[in-house]
């Protein structure tokens, strides 16, 4: 359906590889209370892999970082002249969004789906792109376990950081 409705020129996938991460070595509950997936899901991805290689779609991965890392190289590394679109369900990546990188995730299901560029960001959050790392590391973050700052929420981080721009 992506590729269908974007014709994008070109296309790259990534995946997390088994293993702990440099996040995992710095922070030893990172994910620690992350549900795991079904069997059946980890046993597909094989399965997905030789389907891209015979699309010649190239699947990058790098052991030590997960997936979002390796999205995060490749938005940079793509030529300045190039507009990127970041096709994925993890709202990290917005902090990557900036006046040539989009992230399109879905809303509900696959057909409602909503591209995040730097205004969409700024509606929705009330922050820019570059300040969604800070809002992270205030507010934290149940899904990667992150605590954040004790006494600090969404409307407090986001607050500090429209008063203060960073969190330094």
């Amino acid at each position: 359906k992506t590729i269908k409705d974007l014709k994008p020129t070109h296309i790259a996938v990534t995946f997390d590889l088994p293993g702990g991460t440099f996040r995992h070595e710095a922070f030893e509950e990172y994910k620690a209370h992350r549900v795991k997936q079904p069997q059946e899901l980890y046993d597909q991805i094989p399965m997905v892999k030789d389907i891209l290689e015979g699309f010649d779609i190239p699947v990058y991965e790098a052991e030590g970082y997960e997936a979002d890392d390796v999205i995060g190289t490749l938005s940079k590394k793509a030529p300045k002249d190039t507009e990127v679109i970041i096709v994925t369900g993890d709202l990290d990546t917005l902090q990557l969004v900036d006046e040539r990188t989009k992230v399109l995730t879905s809303r509900k299901g696959l057909s409602d789906t909503v591209i995040y560029d730097e205004a969409a960001v700024k509606e929705r959050y009330g922050l820019k792109p570059c300040q969604m790392i800070d809002y992270k590391a205030m507010r934290g973050d149940a899904s990667d376990n992150l605590p954040g700052l004790r006494g600090i929420g969404e409307k407090g981080a986001t607050s500090l950081l429209k008063e203060y721009g960073t969190i330094e």
